[in-house]
């Protein structure tokens, strides 16, 4: 959980904002952007991923984001380590702008800000561990530490204009219109030591930190994320956990969801995707996150697709647009 105001709180108002928080039953949920809980970005898989400095893809989920990712391929285990961040409560630092000129105006927006925000999760090894239900093991360390350094390899760029407007301007060769970041998610690291309780602090990134500034978040249920085996399983609930209304989702946007386009695929491996979508979908129900679910078969001509129509398990709260006096 992250608090952002900057602002002290009483007693009572902290434990009321920790029910508002919690009245899905849930412990520390992951509270992020949207648009890292609805992205195709982390490949579901954690071997055999692109290192190549050049790898560069655009990942489109209709009528949700348009996420281009460069530098590397992003899997399973990157997912994991930015959702145990993003459990944590972040502190909110404001340094002195070394670029700030009070005689000058109108350069641009950082010339004018007297200090800069930064938002960084401070915690320990052992802490980062647990919150990704591994082994608080000093062997553990080194393998999250070159995760951690293999996500700042990567810069993330938002289109927020959505997929048509991305998708017009790119058949015309330009730029998307409308506002959009290009980013790393986490900045500098640093650590104390390498023992579990050495103190470990994570910076983020100019786009998450002016995600949280307008506070315009989603909550995942982390419990059930890290209560997951499957990997498909990982990249659909965050979708179908930050989505207060939907109680149902078609195969094609589950594809997207794993980057791929289903439509376009031979029937054999159609019909491999439809069980890996079962099993997912039976693993998000044996991890407390789906009370049930049941699928229903949509005919397009000679085309058959799955629509997985689901209740969650728990009640529901759904995204925090939250006020200006509240804490995310």
């Amino acid at each position: 959980m992250v608090d952002v105001t900057g602002k002290g709180l009483s007693e009572q108002e902290i434990k009321r904002l920790e029910r508002l928080r919690n009245r899905r039953g849930r412990r520390k949920p992951s509270v992020m952007p949207p648009d890292l809980a609805r992205t195709a970005a982390f490949a579901p898989r954690r071997r055999n991923l692109s290192s190549d400095a050049n790898f560069s893809r655009t990942y489109v989920l209709a009528h949700h984001s348009v996420v281009e990712v460069k530098g590397r391929e992003l899997g399973g285990q990157h997912r994991d380590i930015l959702y145990a961040l993003f459990r944590m409560r972040a502190q909110e630092l404001k340094i002195p702008n070394p670029n700030y000129n009070p005689n000058i105006k109108g350069i641009g927006p950082y010339q004018e800000r007297p200090y800069l925000t930064m938002f960084q999760v401070t915690t320990t090894w052992r802490d980062l561990l647990t919150a990704m239900s591994l082994t608080p093991h000093v062997n553990n360390l080194g393998t999250v530490l070159d995760n951690l350094e293999e996500i700042r390899q990567v810069s993330i760029r938002v289109f927020q204009g959505g997929p048509a407007a991305y998708q017009k301007a790119k058949e015309g060769g330009r730029l998307a219109e409308g506002a959009g970041f290009s980013d790393s998610m986490i900045g500098r690291i640093d650590w104390d030591g390498a023992k579990l309780d050495s103190p470990l602090t994570v910076q983020y990134g100019e786009w998450v930190r002016r995600v949280f500034e307008m506070k315009h978040l989603v909550s995942v249920n982390a419990d059930v994320y890290f209560a997951l085996r499957s990997e498909h399983a990982k990249s659909f609930w965050p979708y179908i956990d930050s989505q207060p209304a939907h109680s149902w989702i078609d195969e094609d946007r589950l594809g997207e969801l794993v980057g791929r386009k289903i439509s376009e695929e031979t029937p054999q491996r159609r019909r491999v995707f439809k069980e890996d979508c079962r099993q997912a979908f039976e693993d998000m129900q044996r991890a407390g996150g789906l009370k049930e679910w049941h699928t229903e078969e949509i005919r397009r001509g000679r085309f058959v697709s799955l629509r997985f129509h689901y209740k969650h398990a728990l009640p529901r709260q759904g995204e925090l647009l939250l006020g200006a006096d509240q804490p995310v």
